[in-house]
């Protein structure tokens, strides 16, 4: 059963808490020219909505919150954007930055209205210029898309969000398949242009009926416009004594099924937790999680290698995914979380041809030059370039059993002895466990485990959370150019004496 199509003020009125939209809806100018037809067709749309254009403009709060939204009216004239309703797009937009203010977008469209011809085509530049000065002055922007979203209109301020959700078995897509299907004489394939086939392409982070939109917004909204300054500082965990084990039992400690990973952590050790999906570009790697999430007071972006798919290795799309949680907290002035658990990166035809290597190199560079602070916490297994791709950071913490090499030890034992069967040897002497790479100033910090995190995953995740909460709060409260600089200089002199 298909999700009920709501106008823009039931829209509105669902998702906003009642009584507190303000509309910022001026008289529109209709164009000076247009055909008598046209005038007709806008004054029948008018008197059929009660509206004056296919787009409704405010503000109003989620959950006390205070946001912008803009929201599209399919009944007049099929949502379509010309010269009127895109003045009112870029007018919001822009008093939304000048107001310091967050906004939802929920588009529902057929695209530019065909009546204006090329003047209302080119709106959709000036509609993206006023998106890219509400980001770049580092305000949330996001975006759920309507059944039908299409055109110009998916071409733009569409797919532009920090977050895109859509409806349940939305049609979305560039081309409209009434006009593929008239121009290529066939029917646009089925089952291509839908919410959930976006989805599976990691092209948007989740599909949501419109009930289910207050929550998420709320949730990502808590976040995304959480205090950077000033949050109170958390009790520190105190420092325990560490186990004398060898490097090889804690490689098969984190080697076992019931290790706690990220999800653990999320599910016990955090709050607001949004999961967001894919690269936005195209793809999805299971291997890679990307969420917005605090740890107590402290916000966060946080990109996780996730054991719950541990026998998919990292292929070139889980980095770029990486990639997009790095902008994402560049964007926006948030901490980045990064979290190593990897059995090691993907080695494969495909992913020698889909660029890893390239991706390797990129996701080193961008996250060590990240103006937003960096955490990357070691959870368990780090192997080879799929750990060490987003290891840059401020501040690295350890599990007590987490461990970092440049090859699963199996494989540098063939390498070295022609053999796997000497890999315990292998990690002995390559300084791979958290006591090594603390004394060799790879490691900040490392996190009790008592022995192990699978036998206490609650208490570990909570452990963890507090470390992480504390950790972020101080790396807030430096100075922005300092800490950058000294994150460059860390990696500079690592190994010098």
């Amino acid at each position: 059963m298909k999700t009920p199509r709501l106008n823009s003020s039931e829209l509105i009125e669902l998702v906003l808490d009642p009584g507190s939209f303000e509309s910022w809806d001026a008289q529109v100018r209709d164009p000076e020219t247009m055909t008598a037809e046209y005038a007709q067709e806008l004054a029948d749309a008018r008197a059929k909505t009660g509206l004056t254009e296919s787009i409704v403009t405010g503000k109003g709060l989620i959950r006390g919150m205070q946001v912008a939204v803009v929201v599209g009216e399919f009944g007049f004239l099929a949502g379509s954007i010309g010269t009127a309703a895109a003045a009112r797009i870029m007018s919001a937009f822009e008093r939304a930055t000048n107001e310091g203010l967050p906004i939802i977008a929920a588009p529902v469209s057929g695209g530019t209205r065909m009546q204006e011809g090329t003047i209302a085509f080119l709106q959709m530049v000036g509609i993206t210029g006023a998106v890219n000065a509400h980001r770049k002055a580092g305000l949330p922007y996001l975006v759920y898309l309507r059944h039908p979203t299409t055109g110009g209109v998916f071409a733009s301020w569409g797919s532009l969000g920090h977050v895109t959700v859509a409806e349940p078995e939305a049609l979305i897509g560039f081309l409209g398949p009434r006009v593929y299907e008239a121009l290529h004489g066939e029917p646009f394939p089925e089952g291509v242009q839908t919410s959930e086939n976006l989805f599976a392409h990691g092209l948007i982070d989740a599909v949501l009926p419109p009930e289910k939109l207050a929550d998420m917004a709320a949730r990502a909204l808590t976040v995304l416009t959480a205090p950077r300054h000033d949050v109170a500082l958390v009790d520190e965990v105190p420092i325990e004594s560490l186990q004398d084990e060898s490097a090889w039992t804690s490689i098969l400690r984190t080697r076992k099924h019931d290790r706690p990973g990220v999800r653990s952590l999320l599910r016990y050790g955090a709050n607001n937790v949004v999961p967001l999906h894919g690269t936005s570009e195209g793809e999805s790697d299971p291997g890679m999680m990307l969420a917005l999430a605090k740890f107590g007071n402290a916000p966060a972006v946080v990109l996780a290698q996730d054991r719950a798919h541990r026998n998919v290795a990292l292929g070139p799309g889980a980095l770029r995914e990486a990639r997009r949680g790095m902008h994402l907290a560049n964007e926006l002035g948030l901490p980045l979380v990064t979290i190593i658990d990897t059995g090691g990166a993907a080695l494969s035809r495909e992913s020698e041809e889909r660029g890893l290597a390239g991706e390797i190199a990129r996701s080193l560079a961008d996250q060590l030059e990240l103006r937003a602070p960096v955490i990357c916490l070691l959870l368990g297994q780090g192997s080879g370039g799929g750990a060490l791709a987003i290891l840059p950071a401020d501040r690295v913490l350890a599990a007590e059993n987490a461990w970092l090499s440049p090859l699963p030890p199996e494989g540098a034992s063939v390498i070295v002895h022609r053999t796997k069967d000497r890999a315990d040897e292998m990690a002995e002497s390559q300084g791979v466990k958290a006591r090594e790479l603390m004394r060799n100033g790879i490691v900040d910090r490392i996190i009790a485990e008592r022995p192990d995190a699978a036998v206490e995953p609650q208490e570990f995740a909570r452990r963890v959370a507090q470390v992480l909460e504390r950790e972020i709060v101080l790396l807030l409260n430096m100075d922005p150019v300092e800490r950058l600089n000294v994150r460059r200089q860390r990696y500079r002199r690592l190994g010098q004496i």
